[in-house]
């Protein structure tokens, strides 16, 4: 999974004027209730309570959750934090903020004061309408994140994955370390598998197809 601290200041998407203020909120939905918050993050901590150092720096952290529930529409989305990757996350979320009433972010979008990046994943994927995944290859924390996706019914149902194909592909249009013959792990392939089976996989190989692809999304 990314740790926010181990993040590149280069890395970092730039923010947006869709961050600011994506899509048409509705002023009147309902926010985050932090006493519920708090209950839902204790569910992912089995064995254990909240430490009190945890447990006031997630309270102070809720008023982050708030777009998630004033718009209609919410996509938490997940891929590779790499120099290259996180210029076409930024992409696919840019694209989702465009929508009416919609709201995309990515991890390092919500910023402030979470000691625990394990429940800070968790509740953004609790909240979150869909999660979108962008694969492109084998490496990064995003493989911690599949294997939590596929392993929590509640998060697969809700998750597409847009997977990079590099059949046809010149080798100069490949800006990444992948490896066009075997891109992704043993691991990855049955949840692509399960997830083509659902009708929720999206293959690209170019940014054209990339965009065309969140235009797939529901």
């Amino acid at each position: 999974m990314v740790d926010d601290e181990t993040l590149s200041r280069d890395a970092a998407p730039e923010s947006s004027d869709a961050d600011a203020d994506a899509g048409h909120p509705d002023p009147d939905a309902t926010l985050p209730d932090p006493d519920a918050v708090l209950a839902d993050a204790e569910e992912h901590l089995p064995g254990r309570s909240l430490t009190p150092e945890e447990y006031e720096h997630l309270k102070r952290s809720v008023a982050e959750l708030t777009p998630i529930f004033r718009h209609d529409r919410s996509y938490f989305v997940l891929g590779s934090y790499g120099t290259p990757e996180v210029r076409r996350l930024q992409l696919v979320k840019d694209r989702l903020n465009r929508r009416r009433d919609a709201y995309a972010f990515l991890m390092v979008d919500v910023r402030r004061e979470w000691t625990n990046t394990y429940l800070k994943f968790r509740l953004l994927a609790d909240y979150a309408d869909r999660i979108v995944g962008v694969a492109e290859h084998d490496g990064g924390g995003f493989l911690v994140e599949q294997g939590t996706v596929v392993t929590e019914p509640a998060y697969f149902e809700k998750t597409h994955f847009l997977k990079r194909e590099y059949d046809g592909l010149d080798a100069d249009a490949i800006d990444t370390d992948a490896d066009p013959d075997d891109p992704y792990s043993g691991m990855q392939t049955p949840l692509f598998e399960l997830a083509d089976e659902a009708g929720r996989l999206h293959t690209w190989r170019t940014e054209s197809e990339l965009e065309a692809c969140v235009e797939e999304l529901p």
